[in-house]
């Protein structure tokens, strides 16, 4: 029983240590000039369209979210008369 766990783990290591790695390119020189460069651009704002449509996500959901809950405040101010 315990060889079989011996064999088993030593199969684990043989094929995870021998699995080739993919090569990736390092983009991050090339997003730091792209970032550091002074456009007038917000950081936040510079990384594309993606960002641009994240954060105009973002500030339609945190404006009707904080008028809901004006409205329910005032909803909770004045009940309705039965």
């Amino acid at each position: 029983m315990f060889r079989h766990l011996l064999a088993l783990r030593q199969v684990s290591r043989r094929t995870v240590a021998s699995t080739a790695r993919r090569q990736v390119a390092n983009k991050v020189p090339e997003n730091q000039k792209v970032f550091q460069e002074d456009n007038g651009i917000p950081v936040h704002l510079k990384g594309g369209t993606g960002d641009a449509l994240l954060y105009r996500t973002t500030m339609v959901l945190t404006v009707l979210g904080a008028g809901y809950v004006v409205y329910e405040l005032v909803k909770a101010a004045f009940p309705q008369k039965k």
